[in-house]
């Protein structure tokens, strides 16, 4: 691909809307993991007894249900951001696909 070419695929309206859509949505699920993640890593440094107690008197603490809920919620992130790529996003990639398509012809 020549350098005229990338410069109109940068130049395309499509593939900005695309470029900005993306990091704006994969942004958000970022600092929506990371924040999970950091209060956890948080609680665990400032109160460790607080993930200690016990749910029910026996082995099963509060910290194992909160760890599985992080991994969960990761996994449906992964989901959503999934979920997006392969409808929203992957239309605006073909459509700027598409463009290219027409310039070449």
């Amino acid at each position: 691909m020549d350098q005229n070419m990338v410069e109109r695929i940068k130049a395309n309206p499509k593939y900005q809307e695309l470029v900005e859509k993306r990091s704006s949505f994969a942004l958000k699920l970022t600092i929506v993991m990371l924040v999970m993640y950091y209060a956890f890593i948080l609680v665990i440094a400032f109160d460790k007894a607080l993930l200690g107690v016990s749910l029910s008197g026996g082995v099963t603490t509060v910290g194992i249900p909160v760890g599985v809920g992080i991994i969960v919620i990761s996994f449906i992130l992964t989901g959503i951001y999934t979920n997006r790529a392969n409808t929203e996003f992957d239309e605006l990639s073909n459509a700027v696909k598409d463009d290219v398509a027409k310039w070449s012809k």
